[in-house]
């Protein structure tokens, strides 16, 4: 089921192949959303988490299209790149019905996180609460079932209150 107000993908394909492009047009994307306009959630403003950053470019855009545990080791994730048109217009729809917002707070102690699951297109965006202010953490498709599950179960809870 395809969310209307989803952009499409952006594809490796339509650059034929050529990953120096399909990253400059990735990173564009992602400089379009977050670097030259100023999204908001919730009537928050939205920041960017800037450090470390790697190639003059913030640690929120490496979050969005790479994955490992190890900062300094993460790898170029393919889906998160097709989507890096994703995270924005899920973050400014949060009132849209396909979505499923709750707060846990972070692991590492520094505040709450907040998870924007776009269940039906299996995709996560993560938010970090500061004060003044909420910084996009990272964004991801989640194709395993049972991870999907995992974060379906976690709305439940917070939505019956059992966080």
């Amino acid at each position: 089921m395809a969310i209307s107000w989803l952009p499409p993908l952006l594809l490796l394909e339509d650059y034929r192949g050529n990953w120096g492009s399909y990253f400059a047009a990735v990173y564009s994307a992602f400089e379009a959303d977050f670097v030259d306009s100023k999204p908001v959630f919730r009537g928050r403003r939205l920041g960017l988490k800037r450090h470390p950053e790697y190639d003059g470019k913030s640690a929120t855009f490496w979050h969005m299209i790479t994955e490992g545990d190890v900062e300094s080791d993460r790898t170029a994730d393919l889906r998160r790149c097709e989507r890096i048109r994703w995270p924005k217009p899920i973050i400014e729809n949060d009132t849209a019905a396909e979505l499923k917002i709750w707060a846990e707070p972070s692991k590492k102690g520094s505040g709450n996180r907040i998870h924007i699951w776009c269940e039906a297109e299996g995709y996560l965006v993560v938010l970090e609460q500061r004060e003044t202010y909420i910084l996009p953490w990272t964004a991801f498709l989640v194709e395993r079932e049972h991870q999907r599950k995992k974060y379906t179960n976690r709305w439940e809870r917070y939505k019956n209150n059992q966080f």
